[in-house]
């Protein structure tokens, strides 16, 4: 039986699919049974990658899907799954994060594939990379997403459609693999960008840099004046043994952010009542992003620019506090040195320049990728002459790591046929389509049509010289893609 969401004229392509899927997936797996009751082979090396091998499939997938998973010619652990009743296209994910482990981690792909089944549950095939190690990079990790469309097509043929789809940090891959792969043709037909970090690394950023140097000037103890100094760009040492449990005790010691209102000090409540209020971070994701600043600085300081440092809050004055004029006179003040942003701006920047049909959906109380970033990337956009390929939608919804699955539904079917037809969707038509889906979802339905977000300058402090949009131009992209070791490596 064919979807009831896969739109009329589609239909035998549909069932042409399903039956080409089949029984590319049998052949596989009957290829792959004589290894049945076998131990566990070694994982490939990245230069003897070997062909997706049969897995059990999430829970949520029983009987639906049949799901395999590999590692790619560059070490990157992914996971496939193709639908029963595949309706003929692909969805490439790029995950968030990042994750900071030193290897690519086999579980993290797999995760996805769980946590976003619903766009098995709808036809669609599935590809996730969990990229060739941890640590910041969204070059790297837009190549390895690129790369898991690859092994999909070397197994099972070319898709009819194919979209790139990219959550929270992996909306900044699943953009960059638009702007980077998305111009050869046939190789994607549309992007779906969720809650995503838009603003890119060289200001998407600054609002973290900002909540690092704020903190430690009122409480003080990261790092102690008893511990080894240090800028505080760098996040965190790099020989610091501090553990996540050790910077959620220090924020506690400060705010008792954890703790009623009625547990803490008159200090520790003042204290967390400047730091919210200076910095716009909202108190339940205060931990968060603390843990961004300190962890995922040190990586991309120490570990990707060897030390350099991409930051600069100089003639940034902040407000809001009980003392605003004590702040800035003893805040932490730096610069940032030209060739490390250059570095971070050229690996993370967008420069705006897509070719593809380019929807999002964002929660419009996000607490970790403040809404704010779909104005910045629709001023990227407009800045490269490609406002009218974007359509962004948003709904009354307060988490970032997951929205409703019938929206997730929704959302796709609408990029599928845009691409198909060329009729764009509007987010009035979106908010009405959605009902389709959440009778069999049951998630509920949260969009807000006439949303629009404040500019991203209303959110996150400008630095000079960073209110025009795109952060990156496709000439600058051009020129500094010239110098030898430009980027962060991967």
């Amino acid at each position: 039986m064919n979807s009831p969401h896969v739109p009329a004229p589609v239909r035998p392509l549909y069932r042409r699919h399903r039956f080409r899927s089949a029984a590319l997936a049998a052949t596989v797996a009957a290829l792959l049974l004589g290894a049945a009751g076998k131990a566990p082979a070694t994982p490939a090396a990245p230069d003897q990658a070997g062909p997706p091998v049969v897995a059990d499939c999430p829970a949520a997938l029983a009987g639906k899907a049949r799901c395999y998973t590999g590692q790619d010619g560059n070490g990157a652990h992914y996971a496939l799954a193709v639908p029963t009743r595949w309706n003929g296209s692909l969805v490439v994910h790029a995950h968030g994060g990042p994750d900071l482990g030193d290897a690519s981690d086999p579980a993290r792909s797999t995760e996805d594939l769980e946590r976003w089944a619903v766009m098995v549950e709808e036809g669609y095939a599935w590809a996730g990379s969990s990229y060739r190690r941890g640590g910041y990079g969204t070059r790297m990790a837009a190549a390895d997403t690129e790369s898991v469309r690859r092994v999909f097509l070397d197994r099972f043929g070319k898709p009819e459609r194919t979209y790139v789809h990219g959550q929270s940090w992996g909306g900044n891959v699943a953009a960059k693999v638009a702007e980077t792969y998305g111009t050869k043709p046939g190789a994607y037909d549309g992007v779906l960008l969720t809650n995503g970090v838009l603003g890119g690394g060289s200001r998407g950023y600054d609002y973290r840099v900002d909540l690092r140097v704020v903190y430690q000037y009122y409480c003080g103890n990261h790092p102690r004046p008893t511990e080894p100094r240090y800028p505080l760009w760098q996040g965190l040492r790099p020989d610091s043994t501090m553990t996540s449990a050790g910077l959620s005790a220090r924020l506690r010691e400060c705010t008792g952010f954890d703790a009623g209102p009625a547990e803490r000090t008159a200090l520790q409540q003042r204290n967390l009542d400047d730091i919210l209020a200076v910095t716009g971070i909202p108190e339940r994701s205060l931990e968060s992003h603390l843990r961004f600043a300190t962890f995922t600085f040190r990586d991309i300081v120490s570990t990707r620019l060897g030390g350099r440092n991409p930051f600069s809050n100089r003639g940034v004055r902040y407000a809001g506090s009980h003392d605003d004029r004590a702040l800035n006179a003893g805040v932490e003040r730096f610069s940032a040195d030209p060739a490390a942003r250059r570095d971070l701006s050229w690996d993370s920047d967008l420069t705006g320049r897509v070719a593809l049909p380019v929807l999002t959906l964002h929660a419009i109380d996000d607490p970790t990728a403040f809404v704010e970033h779909e104005s910045a990337y629709r001023a990227t956009l407009r800045g490269a002459g490609r406002e009218h390929r974007l359509v962004q939608t948003f709904t009354r919804e307060s988490e970032h790591s997951g929205l409703s699955s019938a929206e997730y539904a929704n959302s796709i079917a609408a990029l599928d046929r845009w691409a198909r037809t060329g009729h764009q969707p509007t987010p009035r038509s979106l908010a009405a389509s959605c009902a389709v889906f959440d009778r069999s979802r049951g998630t509920g339905c949260f969009y807000d049509p006439e949303f629009r977000p404040s500019p991203y300058a209303s959110r996150v402090l400008p630095r000079p010289g960073g209110l025009a949009w795109p952060a990156m131009t496709a000439a600058r992209e051009r020129a500094w893609g010239r110098i030898d070791g430009v980027g962060i490596a991967p």
